[in-house]
């Protein structure tokens, strides 16, 4: 290696132990809580509530019964033997949760099994030349291999490079002889210094004609859940170049941060560009750090006890703690790079892979049982970010992506005075500051990455403000009506219709994940439920699926943008029309998109859109509601029942049918002008079903919210009794 290569790759391997070390010392009063914690009352305290209650569902669990286990006495068995928890009542990964929670720390075949397919996937990555060094890199997909930017910073120096399969010792104890694959960048390469991830093509044959695809990959996943603090992990890895290792179970999480997780073990330190799995070898992280030891004086330390010396290497510093990239960070900044032609299909086969496809993913936010409140001061922000409804600042950019595709732009601003008046498009609360600015990465941010940020700090806020005021309400809808003093049947209906188009002052765009999950929609216990099967989903869930589509849906509008010249313009229509129906949100307009042909402001009304997950959302499709005199002769599921000629929901029958009439009195002559839509005669389902499940404090908190953002309410929330005294015939009229 050449002095100045070999000075190269010095300063940048001190530069990133330097960073992670900085940010361990920094994190050092937060670990000790969590370590407090985990001591004290054990792993499902240590982390936010919200963490936990993820982690559970992705092992199929839930609070009420990793509560009734924690409460169980501790048996030297598996959960079969504790009563009333006999795996039958899990349908769930038992060991796993077992173990999750230190109550167990037998290892099942399966785990040998998952665990010797993923270990395939891992190789010995060799640069060759007069640089020559090596790491540890894993395949993602049928074509791409993940390792360090500190391993091959850049596409030359992944020119000079390999990757070696089956380098590890067999059954009898000799090494075995390694496939040997040439790297391409070529073909594919983005690499990212400050989360120190490289993604290149691999050969499609072997040096010796062997076949990639006979090589496994490890698929990877965005979903949350992956991972909670007190958790052990995994490492596969060819530590300073030798066969491949496994550091099984040595490691605890002890720290997760926006980008970085931190693991510490009193063992060696994981490999430059090895994968970190979980018990379920999901991978949730890129080992890419240490976190050295050091004198008094900051100096590092060797495994000796003496200085350490950059010629020394790597190996003989002496570690406290390892650092790696959260996978989902890596993966949402693959999604970003600039890529197109043969590269981005071969970047789209890794997404084809990942485990969290946004219809996957929201069935792991559900949580029947709310969690305690967290007893490590991480529950919730207690910043003073004003509104809940998610605001732009004045001044915001709009960016027209082809073919009409319309994105909002945060620019960079100070979240300063609130707005004078409210732009198009926004929802802001009267007298409170705009939510928190999103600030730009490298000078931009996604608009997916914007909708994330805003949601989630929309989270914060929400769990720190009351549910409902009632006080504020009555008087609110006091004012609201005062108008409408002795209307009769005849009148009150068009004259509600004015009301409600006259204080309709500021109308959102559709962005569910920034206002709708993160507290309009929310219940009580701060979940959402979605409104046709009941199910309970953390909103944190919803809203990074939704992100993930919404970047996913960018994406492939770009990619149909390149194509109108070869498409047309009806066959791109079509195109859009059927990318949107596979990559849904999970929300649902109950009146049918379709049926006001996605126009604003009715798509992004807030008074008739509710959490729902995606396969509720495709089983009622676009049908009308419908009561069924015979249930038994039609199709049925946990979203309700269907036919052609109507929907049935299982639950929220009162929310919807409100929420409808709300739609019919708001927009006259949307409704109804198809025969495939909701008809007059249809109506009166409507009113029984209001009158039937009457409002509660969810929907009271829904409109009292909705009012604040957009300015208007719904009647049939405020005046149960107006349901029967409105008549309709002017919105068909």
């Amino acid at each position: 290696m050449t002095t100045t290569a070999y000075q190269r790759r010095t300063d940048q391997l001190r530069e990133q132990i330097e960073r992670a070390s900085t940010r361990y010392e920094e994190r050092a009063e937060d670990r000790e809580r969590t370590r407090q914690v985990l001591h004290g009352q054990g792993v499902l305290y240590a982390d936010t509530p919200e963490r936990v209650t993820t982690r559970l569902a992705r092992l199929g669990a839930d609070w009420s019964q990793a509560t009734a286990m924690e409460a169980t006495p501790r048996l030297p068995t598996t959960g079969s033997s504790l009563s009333g928890l006999a795996p039958e009542n899990f349908g769930t990964d038992m060991l796993g949760l077992e173990r999750l929670m230190g109550r167990n720390d037998l290892i099942d075949v399966r785990f040998l099994e998952s665990g010797y397919l993923a270990a395939r996937s891992v190789g010995r990555v060799v640069v060759c030349g007069p640089e020559a060094h090596v790491g540890t890199g894993f395949l993602t997909s049928p074509s791409l291999m993940l390792t360090n930017n500190h391993v091959l910073a850049d596409p030359q120096e992944a020119e000079r490079g390999v990757i070696e399969f089956n380098y590890q010792a067999g059954v009898d104890g000799r090494t075995m002889t390694p496939i040997v694959f040439d790297l391409e960048p070529g073909r594919f390469f983005v690499t990212d210094r400050d989360l120190d991830f490289t993604l290149v093509a691999v050969a499609d044959r072997g040096r010796g004609g062997e076949s990639l695809k006979d090589i496994s990959w490890l698929p990877l996943s965005e979903a949350q859940g992956k991972v909670i603090l007190g958790e052990m992990v995994n490492i596969i890895q060819h530590p300073n170049g030798e066969p491949k290792q496994l550091a099984l179970r040595e490691n605890e999480v002890v720290d997760l941060l926006e980008d970085f997780v931190h693991y510490s073990t009193d063992t060696a330190p994981g490999s430059s560009g090895s994968p970190v799995y979980n018990d379920q070898w999901e991978v949730v992280a890129l080992h890419h750090a240490g976190v050295p030891l050091k004198d008094a004086d900051g100096r590092f330390l060797s495994v000796d006890g003496s200085l350490w010396r950059p010629e020394m290497g790597e190996s003989r510093l002496a570690w406290k703690a390892n650092e790696g990239v959260r996978i989902s960070r890596v993966l949402q900044a693959v999604r970003q790079a600039a890529v197109s032609g043969p590269a981005g299909e071969l970047r789209a086969g890794l997404f084809e892979g990942v485990a969290a496809a946004p219809a996957a993913t929201v069935g792991v936010g559900v949580a029947p049982e709310t969690p305690p409140p967290s007893t490590n001061g991480r529950a919730g922000s207690t910043a003073t970010v004003g509104a809940v409804g998610a605001v732009e600042a004045d001044g915001a950019s709009r960016v027209t992506v082809p073919v009409d595709v319309v994105v909002t732009v945060q620019p960079r601003t100070a979240a300063s005075a609130p707005p004078t008046a409210a732009p198009v498009g926004v929802g802001v609360t009267p007298g409170a500051p705009p939510a928190a600015t999103v600030i730009p990465v490298n000078g931009h941010v996604s608009p997916a990455e914007a909708d994330l940020r805003a949601g989630l700090t929309n989270l914060d806020v929400g769990r720190e403000r009351l549910y409902f005021d009632a006080d504020a309400d009555r008087v609110a809808r006091e004012a609201y009506y005062a108008g409408l003093d002795g209307a009769g049947r005849a009148e009150l209906g068009p004259a509600l219709t004015d009301l409600l188009e006259r204080t309709h002052e500021r109308k959102p765009a559709y962005k569910p994940m920034r206002m709708l999950y993160p507290w309009v929609d929310l219940h009580p216990d701060k979940q959402l439920r979605s409104i046709y099967s009941g199910q309970v989903f953390a909103p944190e869930e919803f809203i990074r699926a939704d992100a993930a589509v919404e970047t996913a849906r960018i994406q492939r509008w770009q990619e149909l943008a390149f194509s109108e010249a070869f498409l047309g313009g009806e066959a791109l229509a079509a195109e859009m029309e059927a990318l949107e129906a596979a990559l849904a949100f999970n929300c649902e307009h109950v009146v049918p998109q379709s049926w006001f042909a996605k126009r604003e402001p009715m798509r992004g009304d807030l008074h008739h859109l509710f959490a729902c997950e995606t396969t509720c959302n495709s089983f009622r499709s676009n049908i009308p509601y419908f009561d069924f005199t015979d249930p038994e002769e039609v199709s049925r599921g946990s979203c309700g029942r269907r036919e052609r000629q109507g929907f049935e929901p299982s639950a929220g029958k009162g929310p919807v049918a409100r929420a409808t009439l709300y739609f019919i009195l708001r927009y006259p002559g949307l409704v109804g002008d198809a025969d495939a839509e909701l008809q007059p005669d249809q109506l009166a389902t409507l009113v029984d079903w209001h009158e039937a499940d009457p409002v509660g404090l969810y929907e009271q908190h829904r409109n009292f919210a909705i009012a604040e953002i957009q300015g208007n309410r719904n009647p049939l929330v405020d005046h149960q009794e107006w349901a029967r005294a409105i008549d309709f015939a002017h919105a068909w009229s």
